[in-house]
């Protein structure tokens, strides 16, 4: 099975045994629409959910302590000061993980569970040590004005024409991995926030893991908002040139 969270809610699937971490941001409705729907999934067997909260302000850590109660070992809170970064917090779920496969994914149910069982049954037909949802290759999204849709079209080419990655969506964050690739990967990556994402898929073309796609559809919160303000848009431009200097 495997499970991924973010800095609000996770997410596991599988069978076998699994676990995962990640970073986004939820509300406490979000955590309880999420863990409600994975845990009535019948493709489910051993799995886990790890929450990393960064000290929402949202009462996240709340929510999720009293997940604990109703469900137990299976929801494990990973709480941190602040914001320290994507990377940092894959680490520091990884740490928590006891599974072999380790889903991670946006907490605030932009990434729909329906897309985990695919998934995971693309790993076990092919024994790619990364799967990754793609939101350009028959899959799409949702809730975003035409100025978003742009701006991610944009960047996502602009990565793909500088670092051929040889994936269809290089900035996404719904993926699947083995825990000895997703090990290796995050041990590898220097850069921090939305590049991340991006050097994690360059790494894995650098060190011959192979990865698979899987169509999904991206729904921007469904409770919440999103923004990508000029700083974010800045840290994109300057991680991307970074990773085509470095590591393309």
């Amino acid at each position: 099975s495997g499970s991924g969270s973010g800095s609000g809610s996770g997410s596991g699937s599988g069978s076998g045994s699994g676990s995962g971490s990640g970073s986004g941001s939820g509300s406490d409705s979000n955590i309880w629409l999420l863990v409600q729907h994975l845990s009535a999934m019948k493709t489910l067997r051993d799995w886990e959910i790890i929450i990393i909260d960064d000290n929402s302000p949202d009462g996240t850590g709340d929510v999720a302590e009293a997940l604990q109660h109703i469900y137990g070992e299976r929801i494990v809170l990973r709480p941190r000061t602040g914001k320290l970064g994507l990377g940092s917090a894959y680490i520091h779920g990884l740490a928590a993980a006891t599974g072999d496969s380790i889903l991670i994914m946006d907490a605030d149910l932009s990434h729909h569970p329906k897309f985990i069982a695919a998934m995971l049954e693309t790993q076990q037909s092919t024994n790619a040590p990364v799967v990754t949802g793609t939101r350009y290759v028959d899959g799409g999204v949702y809730g975003w004005d035409l100025r978003r849709k742009l701006t991610s079209r944009v960047a996502n080419f602009l990565a793909t024409v500088m670092l051929a990655p040889g994936v269809s969506d290089l900035t996404g964050s719904f993926r699947l991995y083995k825990r000895e690739a997703l090990q290796k990967l995050v041990t590898g990556c220097v850069t921090k926030g939305y590049t991340f994402q991006m050097e994690m898929m360059v790494r894995a073309r650098e060190y011959g893991l192979s990865v698979e796609e899987v169509p999904i559809t991206f729904v921007d919160r469904f409770f919440g908002e999103s923004k990508l303000g000029a700083g974010e848009v800045a840290g994109y431009l300057t991680g991307l040139w970074t990773l085509f200097t470095t590591v393309a």
